[in-house]
This record gives structure tokens, C-alpha cells and sequence, in this order.
């Protein structure tokens, strides 16, 4: 074995610094109590749509309010809007469950420790070149679909929106789309400027 080889021997404070990471567990564990109560809210919500679609009238009165229509009048049957926000409303579960995969294992492989899942034949695609700045770039691409449901909703819905709100989630949504540009293009130029420095001279 050469000497580069050898484990580093950290001193007291180093180790007690570098095992610290470790009080991130926890964090990511709570994650998945997160994800187990998503879960089960689509579920919930799936099985009320289908009663709802089946003539139960107090699942329709639910996925009504759930997906925040108002009517003077008590609804009795699925519209077409009704179902497409609760749909929207599902995808949108799914896509904020997606986003906690992401920061579970992308957080957990970076900060805390290697879960050696090479040659696992689930291994997800983009846990081989993750990294802190890649998951950022991630991360804000999700938010950025996730925000996109929420704006699709509030427009199908439009009638129960004051127009300030509908204007201030729209600035929010570009807001959202600016920032992820930015920290990819941030990204891109970091990535340059290290693929610069290690050429040769």
C-alpha cells in the first residue's frame, strides 16, 4: 500500500467536526415520515375521486372543497374542471414526493455518508454524478414543476382568485424560474472554470 493510501488519522476536534454530520439523520428520516403522509394523502384523495365519480355525495363535496371551488349551490355531479384539479392536485403529490426522494437520497449520499449502491440494479441514473451542486440544479428544477402545477390550478380556477393573487403567484413562478437559471448558469460557469484550471499549461 502506498503512504497516499493510508486512512488520514483526524485528531479529536476534526473527528468530532466530520462525525457531526451524522445529526443529519435524523433530519432525513423525518423526510420519510413526510413521505409516508403524502403517500397517504393520495390515496385518500384518489379514493374520494373515484367514490365521488361512483355518485357519493359526500366524497364529491369533499374533492370539491379540497380542490378550492366555491358555488352557492351544493355540487351534484364531477365536472370536468372538478376532476382535472384533483388530477392536477395528485400529480402535483407525486411530483413534491419526487422532489423528497431527491433530497433524501441525493442529500444523504452527499452530506452524511456513500450507500455503495453501485451495480444495484435500482440505482437511480442521476445518483452516479451527484453532487451539491448538481442536486441544487435539481432541486430548482423541480420546485420550478412543482410551481408550475400550482399555477395551472389557480389559472383553471381562476374565478375563485382575486386577480392580485393570480398576479402574485405568477411573479412568484418567475421568480422560482430566475432563481434555477441562475444557480444553473452559476453551475456552468463554476464547471468551466475547474475544466480551465486542470489544463495543461
Amino acid at each position: 500500500m502506498n503512504k497516499s493510501d493510508k486512512p488520514v488519522k483526524l485528531g479529536t476536534i476534526p473527528s468530532l467536526i466530520f462525525a457531526s454530520r451524522w445529526l443529519q439523520l435524523p433530519l432525513y428520516l423525518g423526510l420519510i415520515v413526510a413521505q409516508g403522509v403524502y403517500a397517504f394523502h393520495f390515496w385518500v384523495e384518489l379514493v374520494h375521486l373515484v367514490e365521488a365519480a361512483f355518485g357519493n355525495q359526500e366524497a364529491l363535496q369533499a374533492i370539491f372543497a379540497a380542490s378550492g371551488q366555491r358555488s352557492a349551490e351544493a355540487p351534484t355531479h364531477l365536472t370536468e374542471t372538478t376532476i382535472m384539479l384533483v388530477v392536477l392536485g395528485l400529480i402535483d403529490v407525486v411530483m413534491i414526493s419526487n422532489l423528497l426522494i431527491m433530497v433524501i437520497v441525493g442529500g444523504y449520499e452527499t452530506f452524511v455518508s456513500r450507500m455503495h449502491l453501485e451495480g444495484h440494479p435500482d440505482q437511480p441514473e442521476w445518483l452516479d454524478h451527484v453532487n451539491a451542486s448538481v442536486l441544487k440544479v435539481k432541486l430548482g428544477t423541480a420546485i420550478i414543476g412543482i410551481s408550475s402545477i400550482h399555477l395551472l390550478k389557480t389559472f383553471i380556477n381562476a374565478e375563485n382568485y382575486s386577480e392580485k393573487a393570480l398576479i402574485a403567484q405568477t411573479v412568484i413562478h418567475v421568480a422560482f424560474l430566475l432563481s434555477a437559471m441562475a444557480i444553473a448558469a452559476t453551475d456552468r460557469i463554476l464547471h468551466a472554470g475547474h475544466q480551465n484550471s486542470d489544463k495543461p499549461h
